[in-house]
């Protein structure tokens, strides 16, 4: 349903998907979505703020999905759980904020509120007239006579994401630390849960508490592409702690009998759609190996190879994904590091599907690149090569679709086109 600014609609849904979406082209500055979760007109605490730095909200309620880019349109994808939102929320901000440029550059902004489990399109609002604004609240989702409404908003901010978040309340800081913390000596370490279930929301901190001040949100993030391919985690303060390594994926999402969902694609097998995150390893002491869910070889954090892989999804985008995570005060056994994606099932091609890699460094800013190159058969994709140069942890946005040839595994064909020299067995999952 297209709506003019100022208009609003009723929502039936329980949940809702919320697309946020542009037009590509030269010169056109990159967008993300954001959504913040108000009480009075203001956050209750910075969890409140919902992005790409902080994509679960503590109540599991609203998730900040990721990123589909297609061949003339890149989309950023949130979904809101209504039933479930607290009852203090009164308000949820849909925004969107530009980086490295203004709206006034930014072809075709829309606002799209479908049903999450149908799709059907309950609401539309396309954006238009946007001058030096830098940041955009092009909607907002809020309560009235004990249901949900949406409301075409397109207002707009010349002060950016932080000024928007500041704004509703958020405590902001995008300055880089002149004392990045200091390593953790080595240590027993256990495997970092990522529960499916989102913890308890966190307390206000009461006046006079001796608990110390949660630390301000960041904003700062850092997109590889093919002409800015790699960065330094040192340079970025991000070496001690733990990063994770998170690969999802956007599923066109049609109902099937019982309720299960799948992605028909140009190269659906009508399988449920399995995408296997892994990774090849060497370390300086020559051991090398992989982590991977094919023969449970899930790794370890506390010891060799200091590599886990948390489990395996079949889901992508309605859950956490897949994550591996690095244990960064063992840097100095790292020597390189590649992180792999395989098809197990439900494709026979990456093109076409939708894949997003995010590295989370428990200091220091995100590193993220989209998967949307692909136009062979390919199985088998190096996502990124992690290298220890001197001590300096460098990542590399490979992107490098692979086509194994006939009765080579994915595993095989990757280890030949870096170099790796294992020996590979048959493995099942």
């Amino acid at each position: 349903m297209p709506l003019s600014k100022g208009a609003n609609t009723p929502i039936t849904a329980g949940a809702v998907k919320v697309e946020i979406a542009r037009r590509t082209g030269f010169g056109v500055p990159d967008t993300d979505a954001s959504a913040l979760l108000l009480s009075g007109g203001r956050v209750r605490s910075d969890a409140d703020f919902v992005f790409y730095n902080q994509p679960v909200h503590p109540s599991g309620a609203v998730r900040h999905e990721g990123r589909r880019s297609e061949a003339t349109r890149v989309t950023d994808v949130l979904l809101l759980d209504l039933d479930h939102l607290e009852p203090d929320v009164e308000r949820v901000v849909l925004a969107a904020s530009a980086d490295g440029g203004t709206f006034g550059q930014v072809p075709g902004l829309s606002i799209r509120v479908t049903g999450a489990l149908d799709g059907a399109e309950i609401a539309r609002y396309d954006s238009a007239g946007a001058g030096p604004e830098t940041a955009f609240v092009l909607g907002e989702l809020y309560r009235r006579d004990g249901g949900w409404r949406f409301r075409a908003v397109g207002q707009g901010y010349d002060s950016g994401l932080a000024g928007l978040a500041a704004d509703f309340g958020i405590t902001v800081d995008d300055a880089p630390s002149a004392n990045p913390p200091a390593p953790v000596p080595p240590g027993p370490l256990a495997p970092p849960s990522f529960p499916a279930s989102p913890p308890e929301r966190a307390v206000a901190q009461p006046a006079g508490s001796p608990w110390p001040p949660p630390p301000p949100v960041r904003l700062t993030k850092v997109t590889l592409t093919k002409q800015a391919p790699s960065v330094s985690l040192t340079k970025q303060g991000g070496i001690s702690g733990v990063m994770r390594v998170n690969l999802n994926w956007e599923r066109v999402r049609t109902p099937r009998r019982g309720g299960f969902l799948r992605k028909p694609t140009g190269s659906d097998t009508g399988a449920e759609l399995d995408l296997d995150l892994c990774a090849l390893y060497e370390l300086t002491d020559g051991r090398k190996g992989v982590v991977q869910a094919l023969g449970n070889a899930f790794g370890s954090l506390d010891q060799p190879p200091y590599i886990h892989l948390d489990g395996d999804d079949r889901t992508g985008g309605l859950v956490q994904g897949e994550n591996l995570t690095l244990n960064l005060d063992r840097r100095a056994d790292f020597r390189r590091v590649l992180v792999f994606v395989t098809i197990y099932a439900g494709a026979t091609s990456f093109a076409g599907l939708h894949a997003v890699t995010t590295l989370y460094p428990q200091f220091g800013a995100p590193v993220e690149f989209a998967l949307d190159e692909c136009v062979e058969p390919a199985t088998v994709c190096a996502l990124a090569l992690i290298e220890n140069t001197g001590g300096d942890l460098v990542v590399r946005r490979e992107a490098r679709y692979l086509v194994p040839a006939r009765g080579v595994s994915p595993q095989r064909t990757i280890d030949h086109a870096y170099g790796w020299g294992m020996n590979w067995s048959p493995g099942r999952k």
